[in-house]
């Protein structure tokens, strides 16, 4: 569990939950960001429900408090006349990196026999937030890496010494503290969409590694079983993305019905969000623009395999033909020359087997060169 208070100045840092429940625990000005795993919210949930109840004056519904224990929820969007809820899948972390992505594979990657692993399985955690006028809760998977992973960047813009002089709204010009719960929570979004976009250049590279498995002609691809888990997971991912684009726009719907704040600076703080809300979702529509192009590339890339093999195909038959026609003829004159006749031409002359042989390899050669002319017998460029 971590617990931070932020100003427009500087984050503090709180060892303990319990405390922030009391009356003017928390500062004038200030906002709490409550993050937990689900295990810890499960077991900290009254200790939660009060802070809310005295930050916020309300608590959870629960069936949003079900929501954010729930691992197996979609990415999705809820709200009451309080608070919002948001939850959005995440990728799993793998081998500790922050994020959920996998460490940049080498730039030639040897890939095994099975082929590339990345696309074989795309795994997601839910990230739950409950979004309040003065806290925000997420509830993130055990790792907690996005929470840590920002929580670092959060500590560091809010150091001391690190801010700028204020600006005419009271908060430092250039400051990179979120200016409320709702925009730390799209940056928290950000970042797990950051993920996604930083694993495209993988799955541009191990695609790239099937397409030339498929198209090499010297190639015997037999490998069609992960080359269907591949594609199955793309289709999977781009699920995934299309239910965090959903639930995006959900939340940008309904900020754009709540009426315009008059006092100029809570208006200013609402439009910074909407701002950062519509490039979150360009980012996502970016993650789903690539997904889809590589599942067209996927696609393409098997067409194209059988485009090739069926072309080959063609080539070796043609030359087959071409060969058997050459030998038609010279088939004709040794079954002539064979028949059991007494007197046939040449037969009883001491030259007349070479100038049976020599006429053989004069059609031979005469229609060698005709069907060279034709293009019959030419080598296909690669």
């Amino acid at each position: 569990m971590r617990s931070f208070e932020i100003n427009g100045l500087q984050v503090l840092e709180h060892d303990a939950l319990a405390p922030l429940a009391a009356p003017g625990a928390c500062a004038s000005g200030s906002y709490l960001w409550i993050s937990l795993t689900r295990e810890e919210f499960k077991g900290q949930l009254d200790t939660v429900q009060d802070v809310l109840q005295s930050l916020c004056g309300t608590q959870l519904v629960d069936l949003h408090v079900l929501d954010l224990l729930n691992e197996q929820l979609p990415s999705h969007y809820d709200y009451t006349s309080i608070y919002d809820v948001l939850v959005f899948r995440r990728l799993a972390t793998n081998q500790g990196s922050p994020g959920g992505v996998s460490p940049a594979p080498p730039a030639n990657p040897v890939a095994g026999p099975e082929g590339p692993l990345l696309l074989k399985r795309i795994d997601t955690r839910p990230v739950g937030f409950a979004v309040f006028d003065r806290v925000l809760l997420s509830v993130h998977p055990e790792d907690g890496a996005v929470r840590d992973a920002y929580a670092a960047k959060l500590l560091a813009a809010g150091a001391p010494g690190t801010g700028a002089a204020p600006s005419g709204d009271g908060r430092p010009a250039g400051t990179r503290l979120p200016t409320g719960p709702a925009d730390l929570m799209l940056r928290l979004v950000n970042q797990i969409v950051d993920g996604y976009l930083d694993l495209r250049r993988e799955m541009t590279r191990q695609i790239d590694h099937w397409q030339g498995e498929l198209i090499d002609v010297k190639s015997r691809f037999s490998n069609w079983g992960a080359l269907m888990q591949a594609r199955q997971s793309l289709h999977q991912l781009d699920e995934i993305c299309e239910d965090q684009r959903g639930a995006l726009q959900d939340w940008i719907d309904a900020l754009e019905t709540l009426p315009m704040p008059e006092d100029p600076a809570e208006r200013r703080e609402r439009e910074l969000v909407m701002i950062r809300s519509r490039d979150v979702h360009e980012h996502i529509e970016r993650v789903v623009h690539h997904v889809r192009r590589l599942e067209q590339n996927a696609e393409t890339a098997v067409q194209m395999h059988f485009s090739v093999q069926s072309h080959r195909t063609n080539d070796i038959m043609r030359v087959l033909t071409a060969l058997t026609a050459v030998f038609l003829p010279l088939n004709l004159i040794a079954g002539i020359f064979g028949m059991n006749f007494e007197f046939i031409p040449l037969v009883h002359k001491a030259d007349g087997f070479w100038i049976a042989m020599g006429a053989m390899g004069v059609i031979a050669v005469v229609l060698i060169v005709v069907f060279w002319r034709k293009r019959y017998l030419a080598r296909t460029a690669r």
